[in-house]
């Protein structure tokens, strides 16, 4: 989020998702909404199909919401900036900008006319494949909206330029004056069910809970007092960073919670040595997983329906979960093993519920200070809500934004990291599917999302199969630079000439022995959505 709190000052979804049903227009980009976040979804369709909203899909495949769009731009992976400059420069020539709301609300508007001109829809068809009419088309349509909402996900942070993408979409937004509105706003859609309320309480390299950072020595000094110990202004590593921190041996140890790097994470080959270069690894989690087999210690954690606490959801609402049945075997909370390694490294952590920590919570993050357990009985709380008489936050930045002015950024479109050779001649882009969920560790274990969708498949455009001379569910070799995968074919029009997309769900094809580790140099996420491949015949 990044690029949104450079522009905003704050990086969460700016609007609530019923918003989305009464909207005028809705963007988006790089989010396969149908698949990813189908609840979401539904809510789109209502608003195209029962509220009369334009729907503009800008995505290099195919996806659902294409069929329900008014105007679909299929630009080449990798070219998103090249695309929302092209549609600012259309908005700026035809003078469809809002003046009253670029004069009052926002600043270094100069910079970004000046960035933008050179991205003409005929310059702008040459670098992504759009063509120029199309992008005047959708330009029209989003900045004569009366409110648009914009939403994106990992299709657009997934690239060297994923912070620069997500500035160019909040350019966009404030131009036509969609941002603090209701039923407008730039949504990014998280990708897993409590990455916001992770965020939210301080699970990042630079920030306390709340957002508050930890090179602030005012910042530092309230946390000093709150626990008790003297806190580092440092800022940490990110999780690319610190594999390759325990590749070089700088990282000894590592404590691994709720994730599977060994699928997840791209160029696994370098993720599995350098695991393996631990002196200690630790990994917490509901199964025994493909990292946690590779762990010294595993603690057995409680799913969500066998532990209290909260979640924070992609709209910022805070929402209670309570226990529904017991935990097996040795699984306890996941606060509870945090608390109890805590205690016997000397750091006392003397709470007795879920409920105790939210108090803490509350006490020490603002924009959770109203929050309790008592006030989430209903449908939850959306963030800020700084104190108990405080209703929540239905949408941000209404009157201002939170760093005062809305920030214009001039962003340059860079091509990716891996474009396509005579020796890797394809692009492969990697997603998920509607059955399974991230790594697969608890949805391949189903029985029945299996039987819908057992195996990873390897989408393949019909020119491109026909070239090949691959058929339908025949097995392919998909080989980069990194590594090599082994898969069925499917023949489908969804994936672009010159393209193929695979899921990363299942182990026994882990795409991401493929995936480029290049990363963005801001957000340091990286490039999962474009890396060269040469595909054939098993």
């Amino acid at each position: 989020m990044a690029g949104l709190a450079a522009a905003f000052g704050s990086g969460a979804m700016t609007n609530s998702i019923d918003e989305i049903e009464y909207t005028d227009l809705i963007l988006a980009t790089g989010t396969n909404t149908t698949e990813n976040h189908p609840v979401i979804s539904s809510k789109v369709k209502r608003a195209v199909r029962q509220q009369g909203a334009k729907l503009i899909v800008i995505d290099p495949r195919e996806i659902d919401l294409v069929q329900f769009a008014d105007i679909w731009l299929c630009q080449k992976p990798g070219t998103d900036v090249a695309v929302f400059n092209g549609l600012m420069n259309v908005i700026l020539s035809e003078d469809l900008y809002d003046k009253a709301y670029v004069e009052e609300r926002t600043e270094n508007f100069d910079a970004l006319k000046a960035a933008v001109a050179k991205y003409t829809p005929e310059y702008v068809e040459s670098l992504s494949g759009v063509p120029a009419e199309d992008l005047k088309k959708a330009a029209r349509l989003y900045a004569q909206a009366p409110r648009a909402s914009i939403l994106y996900a990992m299709g657009i942070t997934q690239h060297i330029s994923g912070t620069d993408n997500v500035k160019s979409i909040a350019n966009l937004a404030m131009l036509c004056g969609n941002v603090g509105i209701e039923g407008g706003g730039v949504n990014p859609l998280r990708g897993q069910n409590n990455v916001q309320g992770a965020c939210d309480m301080g699970a990042l390299p630079n920030v306390f809970p709340a957002y508050q950072p930890v090179i602030s020595e005012e910042a530092r000094g309230k946390f000093e007092k709150a626990w008790g110990v003297s806190l580092s202004g440092k800022v940490g590593l990110t999780i690319m960073e610190i594999m390759d921190g325990a590749h070089r041996g700088t990282i000894k140890g590592l404590y691994i919670m709720g994730e599977n790097p060994m699928i997840s994470d791209p160029d696994l080959a370098h993720v599995e040595a350098s695991l393996k270069h631990l002196d200690l690894l630790v990994v917490q989690d509901i199964f025994l997983t493909e990292t946690a087999q590779l762990a010294d210690v595993v603690f057995p954690s409680a799913c969500f329906a066998e532990k209290d606490g909260t979640f924070s959801n992609t709209e910022r609402r805070v929402q209670r979960i309570r226990k529904a049945v017991e935990a097996p075997g040795q699984a306890r909370p996941d606060w509870e093993i945090i608390a109890g390694i805590a205690g016997r490294m000397g750091y006392s952590m003397n709470y007795d519920s879920a409920e105790a920590i939210m108090k803490e919570i509350a006490s020490v993050a603002p924009s959770y200070g109203g929050i309790s357990y008592d006030r989430l009985k209903g449908e939850g709380i959306q963030w800020p809500c700084p104190t108990p008489e405080h209703k929540g936050t239905k949408f941000l930045h209404k009157d201002r934004f939170t760093r005062g002015r809305g920030l214009f950024h001039a962003v340059e479109y860079i091509p990716p990291a891996e474009l396509p050779d005579e020796q890797y001649p394809l692009i492969l882009s990697t997603g998920r599917v509607l059955y399974h969920y991230h790594t697969g560790t608890m949805t391949t274990r189903s029985e029945g999302l299996m039987e819908r969708y057992p195996e990873s498949l390897v989408e393949i455009n019909p020119a491109d199969a026909d070239r090949l001379g691959i058929g339908n569910g025949q097995s392919v070799k998909v080989t980069s630079r990194r590594g090599a995968v082994t898969a069925k074919a499917l023949i489908t029009q969804r994936s672009a000439p010159g393209t193929i997309f695979m899921n990363f769900h299942f182990a026994e094809a882990a795409v991401n022995l493929l995936t480029n580790p290049a990363l963005d140099p801001i957000g340091k996420i990286p490039e999962y959505k474009v890396c060269a491949v040469n595909l054939a015949a098993a």
